[in-house]
């Protein structure tokens, strides 16, 4: 079984994956948080967004290893997918990754791709960008005070577009601005049934 959660940043992946990974005994495989890029990228996108880039595809990539070579259930933090079509395509439509390095790292993106096997669930943790702002103020970290509106509305648009159009596996849609679920556990009764099922599924 394999589950993946994708979202905006600060929309609550890391929080639902460790919840989901503890109520269903999944393997957890988190984003790396102490990208040695985010700090820089956040001072000058242009200058280190292939960087930046480069570095969390080279994660998924070693996770992808670790993914292949083990047989038990996971709960993946972040897709590949969305480094690609979400970030490093609103980067380079802005014009703040050039179309060389853009063309490199897609490259690289399709060979890593053939890599991975789709999910059995995508679950889409949709937000606005006040409830983004909120989260990301609250958690903290110094790197992303800098974070723009503007920046996560072209994210949540490029989102709406990869799950309303692109996207062709099973999803799960949680609305986090009507939805708390850390301080309501039992929003996610359902959730973790559906994961259940998937368990039992691939049992039989």
């Amino acid at each position: 079984m394999y589950i993946a959660i994708a979202g905006n940043i600060g929309c609550g992946k890391t929080s639902l994956t460790k919840i989901l990974s503890e109520r269903t005994g999944a393997k957890a495989y988190f984003e790396e948080s102490d990208n040695p890029y985010i700090g820089d990228f956040y001072d000058d996108m242009n200058r280190w967004s292939f960087n930046l880039q480069i570095y969390f595809l080279g994660q998924r990539i070693r996770q992808a290893k670790e993914i292949l070579a083990t047989g038990s259930d996971l709960i993946q933090d972040r897709t590949i997918y969305e480094d690609a079509y979400i970030f490093a395509a609103n980067l380079h439509e802005s014009g703040l990754m050039t179309t060389r390095d853009y063309n490199t790292y897609l490259k690289i993106f399709d060979l890593a791709t053939g890599l991975i096997a789709r999910p059995d669930l995508l679950i889409y943790l949709k937000a606005s960008v006040p409830t983004l702002i909120h989260q990301i103020r609250k958690r903290g970290r110094a790197y992303e005070m800098s974070i723009q509106e503007e920046y996560l509305e072209r994210l949540n648009r490029k989102y709406e577009e990869w799950i309303g159009r692109n996207y062709d596996g099973e999803i799960l849609t949680i609305d986090v601005d009507h939805t708390d679920f850390i301080a309501d556990p039992s929003s996610l009764d359902d959730l973790v049934l559906r994961i259940g099922s998937f368990k039992n599924t691939e049992k039989e």
